[in-house]
Formats: structure tokens, sequence, C-alpha cells
């Protein structure tokens, strides 16, 4: 129909305001959660499984510029695909960060997860000049910053399941968060 769009794909955005009671979604502010509550992290499968985090800020420069500019019909990935993190290595740098000196507790891998999840960032640089300026230990030091002063929060399961089998972790059906 003649429609101008573009498509946004940010990867694993993090920071300051992201929900933190959500059981089923964003790992690092989980994790951070259940540290900050006395609470050791839960990991599925090994924990080597890489990931790509992006700090909020890194992300709206992109968006706005997608917003506003003359760039139209395109579909970009957002988030650092320079520095991957192990999840093992993520619940370390939490785990520091929240003086939380617990080991992890491991659960079976979820099924079909992706062991390496990564950005190509190629297109965003290009056409947005894109390019990450926060590290991942200065993203887990201010989301600790922030929730620390909203508060540690129990997790909220008010979403119910929509499917329910045996492949659904544990840790939701139980609602072991």
């Amino acid at each position: 129909h003649g429609m101008e769009w573009n498509i946004a794909v940010p990867h694993n955005i993090v920071g300051p305001r992201q929900r933190y009671d959500d059981p089923f979604r964003n790992v690092m502010s989980i994790m951070i959660n259940r540290n900050l509550q006395g609470k050791p992290a839960i990991v599925y499968g090994d924990g080597e499984q890489t990931r790509c985090f992006s700090y909020i800020d890194d992300c709206i420069f992109c968006l706005e510029k997608l917003a506003l500019s003359d760039i139209v019909n395109e579909t970009v990935n957002i988030g650092p695909d320079e520095d991957t993190i192990s999840i093992n290595k993520l619940v370390k740098l939490i785990s520091k960060e929240c003086n939380f000196n617990g080991d992890p507790i491991y659960f079976s891998e979820r099924p079909r997860e992706v062991k390496d999840a990564i950005c190509s960032s190629n297109k965003a640089r290009q056409l947005l000049g894109y390019q990450t300026t926060v590290s991942i230990e200065y993203s887990i030091k201010e989301t600790v910053k922030w929730i620390k002063t909203k508060g540690t929060q129990e997790f909220d399961y008010s979403f119910p399941l929509e499917i329910i089998n045996d492949k659904t972790p544990k840790t939701w059906k139980d609602r072991l968060m």
C-alpha cells in the first residue's frame, strides 16, 4: 500500500526500568532480583550458551534514527556483536555486583533453546552509525543500582502459561522463581 516502515530488532535489551518481576523474560534482571533477595541465579542447561546484551542507551539512538531519518523499508538488528557472554559468566558478574556468594541452581536446558544467540550489527553500523558504547559490566552495575533503589520484588505469575506440557520448564510450571 505504499506505506513506509522500518523494523528494529534489538537483542536482549537490559538496563534500568526493565521489568524485573517477570519470571519468564529478562534473564539479567531475573538473576539480579533473585541475588538481591539472597537467592541463587537459575541457569538452564550447562550455562555455556552465549548471548549478546544491549544496554538501553545504545538502542535508543538507533530507534530514534530509524523513526526520524529518511531511512525506509529496512530491517535492522541492534545489539553488540563484538562481545558475547556465556550465561555462566553473566552469573559471576551479577553475583559479584550483588555481593552474592552462592552458586547458581542448574535446571535442564529448555527445549530447542539456541546455544549461541548473537546479532550482526553491520547494517546498523552502516545505516545508523551504531556502536556499542556500554559494557556488560556497566549494564549490570546500573541495573543493580536501579533495582536496589526500587526494592526487590516477588515474581509476578499473573499471566498464565499458554502451553503446559512435558517441555515446559519446571521453574515456570512450579513457579520456582
